[in-house]
């Protein structure tokens, strides 16, 4: 299972180099804006050398903002950008444990044995990756099609996974359910800590200016829940 951090403050707090935390506090000056990013289109603002991909200048950004983390171009779902390097170091710092939720759609309907390796963790690249939360969905997720479709045989059945972790090594999910024999054919990530994709009502391609109460939100830590549960509405 998940280890959660104290959760009793309203406002989170990260660690300095010495190792004492100190709260951090969103500021007025800053910008924070959440993207629903849709498939294919790069993390960054300037092309890869030889990409012909779609990046983010392609969506009217404010200046000076940058994303905090990143999706492949083949993923989808939530992307926060900031001009605040503290909202950065609290999200994405490992040592915070901060968790961020992913819908993936595999090949096969994976047993009790998958969902609990996914959870123990699997080896990737010789590192275990750290406890997460895995539920095997009962019905697919409110999610508008792709533009481009998976690859789909009809001799293979698919699923959706819901996973929350608390790290971000490059195409983790993707290589997490590879290990467990179910390769991912389409990502999503559906929340950042308790900020939900469905509850906010963005299309894909679309953004917008976070309210305070919705940062709050995506500071904060969500429980994972295990084996089975109903997809979010």
């Amino acid at each position: 299972m998940l280890r959660h951090g104290n959760r009793r403050s309203r406002l989170p707090s990260h660690s300095t180099a010495g190792g004492a935390a100190r709260p951090y506090r969103p500021g007025e000056q800053f910008r924070y804006i959440i993207f629903n990013k849709p498939y294919g289109v790069l993390s960054q603002f300037t092309p890869a050398d030889g990409s012909d991909k779609p990046t983010l200048a392609a969506f009217g950004f404010p200046p000076h903002v940058y994303p905090v983390g990143r999706l492949d171009h083949d993923s989808e779902g939530l992307l926060l950008l900031s001009d605040d390097p503290g909202l950065t170091d609290y999200l994405l710092n490992p040592a915070h444990h901060h968790t961020r939720t992913y819908l993936a759609q595999v090949e096969r309907i994976p047993d009790a044995e998958a969902i609990d390796r996914l959870e123990r963790g699997v080896i990737i690249e010789g590192k275990r990756t750290r406890p997460a939360a895995a539920v095997l969905l009962a019905h697919p997720p409110p999610l508008p099609e792709r533009p481009v479709p998976i690859r789909f045989r009809l001799s293979v059945p698919t699923a959706w996974i819901r996973l929350t972790l608390t790290e971000g090594r490059n195409r983790q999910v993707r290589r997490m359910t590879a290990a467990v024999g179910h390769p991912t054919l389409r990502l999503v990530r559906e929340r950042i800590g308790r900020l939900d994709l469905f509850k906010l009502g963005i299309a894909p391609g679309a953004w917008r200016h976070l309210t305070m109460p919705e940062l709050q939100l995506a500071m904060q830590q969500r429980r994972g829940s295990r084996r089975s549960e109903p997809p979010s509405a």
